[in-house]
């Protein structure tokens, strides 16, 4: 295949592709144990093995692709990162759903406004400390800035775009969450949460792409 776009694919891709695959499994199976400990159990012990042989691979097929069209390559890259800091995400906010899950039971209408309070808050740490971890990845990895000097301007644009797109984040998965806890579920406080979060993190790396590539990391 011709390489129209002149992207190339480098050791420190796939050093960095690597240890996105052992986070992407370690951070999945607290993750996993919430959502089904019965899928847990069986499959826990492929699951970092797995990711440790399909990132690297998945970005060398993405890179195949992206030989024609080159934004292609850099997606694939922030679509790794996203999945890490979705997990991060994930499994930060099933760790605080776990300590203060009596927090989140529903006994009255004061208490689901209660709990989806609460759980706003949680989502809210959670997405912080996720997004700590995405400037690392997306400036030294998916927009490959890692030499350009840290500027005041930069770290606030970030800031700017994050804030946005934490809101977003925080707002999606409320709503969510909300939606899924006022209907009929046997679902418990730890999935509900997983479900909201996901559909919150799709919404707000969206817009985090879009804002980084062509204003925070514009090259």
């Amino acid at each position: 295949m011709e390489n129209t776009t002149g992207i190339k694919i480098t050791q420190k891709d796939y050093r960095f592709a690597v240890a996105a695959g052992l986070l992407i499994g370690l951070l999945l199976l607290p993750v996993l144990k919430t959502a089904s400990p019965a899928i847990y159990a069986k499959f826990a012990i492929v699951i970092v093995p797995l990711f440790l042989l399909a990132t690297p691979l998945g970005l060398r097929i993405a890179f195949y692709i992206g030989q024609k069209i080159a934004i292609i390559y850099q997606i694939a890259k922030f679509g790794v990162i996203g999945v890490a800091n979705v997990l991060v995400d994930l499994g930060v906010l099933s760790l605080i759903t776990m300590l203060f899950s009596s927090y989140l039971k529903i006994k009255s209408t004061d208490a689901l406004i209660g709990a989806v309070t609460f759980y706003s808050l949680f989502k809210s740490v959670s997405f912080i400390i996720a997004n700590i971890n995405s400037y690392f990845w997306n400036k030294h990895w998916t927009f490959d800035q890692g030499s350009k000097k840290q500027t005041k301007s930069e770290f606030v644009q970030f800031f700017a775009v994050s804030i946005i797109g934490f809101l977003i984040n925080v707002f999606v998965a409320s709503v969510v969450f909300k939606m899924i806890l006022g209907s009929m579920t046997t679902l418990n406080a730890g999935q509900l949460g997983l479900l909201g979060a996901a559909a919150g993190s799709i919404a707000g790396l969206a817009w985090n792409f879009i804002g980084y590539k062509l204003w925070v990391f514009k090259k």
